[in-house]
């Protein structure tokens, strides 16, 4: 299975670069993991709806320019499905299974995705009602994907 992971804005904080690092380390043994950093737009703090929504468009296009057609695609979406770690971890399974082995899964800046990437997307997936960074963000979602996988290859970690 192919992974990548596109996110919007750079990591600086060195702990959570640590813990992607070793969370990626961990993956090699189940899927080949990518990771593609979109640039974020400057944005002044307050911001009008209209100005919010051309920064999210900004964004939106260089990260769709990243996905391939034949991608599946979950966007991180406050308003997607939320989902257990093992209903994740069999979704991924029934991915592979079924041939869509080319997963994306895309982290939005701090004013979330575009409506053209959530369009795009073919599933939207939230992972607590919460709002997270979205750099903390991308250290959460490659440890449920590792977790998905050893609970879909039935080894000890998950509880």
């Amino acid at each position: 299975m192919k992974i990548t992971i596109i996110s919007v804005g750079k990591i600086k904080e060195k702990y959570l670069r640590d813990a992607i690092k070793e969370y990626a380390k961990r993956l090699g043994a189940y899927c080949n993991l990518n990771f593609i950093e979109i640039s974020d737009e400057k944005a002044p703090e307050t911001l009008s709806e209209k100005e919010m929504e051309i920064i999210k468009d900004k964004e939106g296009e260089r990260i769709l320019s990243k996905i391939k057609e034949s991608q599946y695609v979950y966007a991180l979406e406050l308003k997607g499905k939320q989902r257990t770690s093992e209903m994740f971890s069999e979704e991924l399974d029934k991915l592979q299974i079924y041939g869509s082995s080319d997963i994306v899964f895309v982290i939005g800046g701090s004013l979330g995705l575009s409506t053209q990437v959530i369009s795009r997307s073919n599933s939207q997936i939230s992972f607590s009602k919460m709002t997270f960074p979205h750099q903390l963000m991308k250290v959460i979602l490659i440890e449920q994907i590792y977790r998905a996988f050893r609970i879909m290859k039935n080894e000890p970690y998950h509880k």
